[in-house]
């Protein structure tokens, strides 16, 4: 039994799940936000939907959550680039959380499955990147490994259990409503503020409004192709310095310096120091080994005429996005001291 087209959102106090739950409710859809600490509910002030606690690593709390559902939205996610065990904190989770969220959701007569996947599931070999280009052959990232496995993951239990399933794949989300911790995208942006990234990487961004994604998921379970994945980004990324340039333009009374770029190896060096120090402290390092390897140098372009045309996708350009973001940033000077 279906209850009023009522839409279950995990992750739900999370950027991208907060920002869906209030698209959802202006759209006139009920929605039952679950989150896995019951305590967290600063996100829902003002919010006229049903709280429920549910946790991705506990199939029978998700089987109990989404009773009476008919469209899940699956954000809830382990969402980190570093941890102290990356396999167990990150990859694990995430694959398991996959596991019992579809197989409850097939449990619970669930009608559609909008899964959040990533640009990381993507082949970055040819540019631009397109959604039937294959998953990412480099393994060398435990969350990167846990998003394109999921994916795939996603899909052929989907397939195995009957149920309706479209991946969604954003970008790095920024702008809105942002409840501390900030996410890993957002992060970057408070670090460039705070005058806390001292050398260009040549690492790029592919920088989207949170709405525009939460807008992207609503159009995936109206308008998606079951079986198929979207990519919600922007078609070209930004480096970290140039959104540094720009926030300096934005803000000269911050008297911002714009990185300057230095030798590789020097980069290893600073990358290893950061992680050393990360150990000794137990706090994510700025910058990793692997971050360089990874990521220095790559362009994050993307094809997306296939959400364009299909689901009606239109996000602002990332320089917008930027540009809204830092202002939400500056206006709330407390998550820059956090």
């Amino acid at each position: 039994m279906t209850k009023n087209n009522l839409s279950l959102v995990s992750g739900a106090n999370g950027h991208l799940g907060n920002n869906l739950v209030r698209l959802l409710l202006k759209e006139g859809i009920p929605v039952r936000a679950a989150i896995r600490n019951k305590n967290n509910t600063k996100p829902f002030e003002g919010l006229n939907c049903e709280i429920v606690q549910a946790d991705i690593t506990d199939k029978a709390s998700f089987v109990k959550a989404l009773q009476g559902v008919e469209t899940f939205y699956a954000v809830g996610a382990s969402f980190k680039l570093w941890a102290k065990d990356p396999k167990k904190e990150i990859y694990d989770v995430n694959i398991n959380g996959t596991r019992n969220t579809i197989e409850a959701a097939a449990e619970a007569g669930v009608k559609k499955i909008v899964y959040v996947s990533s640009i990381a599931a993507l082949n970055y070999t040819k540019l631009p990147a397109n959604e039937s280009g294959g998953y990412n052959p480099d393994r060398r990232d435990m969350y990167y490994n846990s998003k394109n496995d999921g994916e795939k993951l996603a899909f052929e239990l989907a397939q195995e259990l009957g149920i309706e399933l479209v991946s969604v794949m954003p970008a790095a989300m920024i702008g809105s409503e942002a409840f501390f911790p900030l996410n890993v995208s957002y992060h970057i942006l408070k670090l460039i503020l705070n005058k806390e990234i001292p050398v260009d990487t040549k690492i790029t961004l592919n920088w989207i409004d949170v709405k525009d994604v939460a807008k992207g998921c609503y159009l995936a379970a109206q308008k998606g192709r079951s079986g198929e994945r979207y990519i919600l980004a922007n078609e070209e990324c930004m480096t970290i310095t140039d959104t540094t340039a720009l926030a300096a333009k934005l803000y000269p009374e911050l008297n911002l310096k714009v990185p300057s770029a230095v030798p590789k190896p020097l980069l290893y060096a600073i990358a290893g120091m950061m992680e050393l120090t990360a150990k000794l402290s137990g706090k994510p390092p700025l910058l990793t080994r692997k971050d360089i390897a990874m990521f220095s140098g790559l362009q994050q372009n993307f094809d997306i005429s296939k959400a364009r045309n299909e689901l009606g996708f239109d996000p602002k350009s990332p320089e917008l996005a930027v540009t809204e973001a830092l202002a939400y940033l500056m206006k709330n000077k407390n998550i820059l001291g956090a």
